[in-house]
């Protein structure tokens, strides 16, 4: 299965609710997860098993979007996070400026094996590689670009 990251969008409510009831956004969440996608009201997405390779781009272009660090923690066990609007907004806006070819043309295949970064599978088909994290890319920006338009947060699962 692996280590994933993903998105959906949430209100400042039910973060507010999130942060003082963490069981209840466990149960929340799961719902909101459990149910059929597409999900009108709600934008949902996310790096999902890309988001190694992405942070490693990000960095390496400057791009502040960190996403380990960002947010808040609500679980304590580190699997959900909540994001406010303003830093949905910020991260949207960052994105947006940040063309794919900037991030690409830190690509680095044989360093990245070298050093780990999760899903450690940048040798095997670099060019593939390459394509699923430009494909995981567009999906975040889709995401933080609905979620900022319509003034939401989000929440951020990270399932290990």
């Amino acid at each position: 299965m692996g280590v994933s990251i993903s998105f959906v969008g949430a209100t400042t409510e039910e973060l507010d609710r999130a942060e003082n009831d963490p069981n209840w956004a466990d149960e929340y969440v799961s719902e909101l997860y459990g149910k059929d996608y597409p999900m009108p009201d709600r934008p949902y997405g996310g790096p999902d098993k890309a988001f190694g390779g992405l942070q490693f781009l990000f960095d390496e272009a400057e791009v502040s979007v960190e996403f380990v660090m960002d947010g808040f923690q609500i679980r304590e066990d580190g699997s959900l996070f909540g994001w406010t609007a303003e830093q949905i907004d910020s991260v949207a806006r960052e994105l947006r400026a940040t063309s794919w070819q900037r991030l690409a043309a830190h690509y680095d295949s044989e360093r990245m094996g070298k050093e780990d970064v999760y899903p450690n599978m940048w040798r095997f088909d670099p060019e593939g590689e390459l394509e699923w994290l430009e494909g995981a890319y567009e999906e975040l920006v889709a995401f933080f670009g609905a979620a900022a338009d319509r003034g939401l947060g989000a929440f951020m699962n990270f399932s290990f």
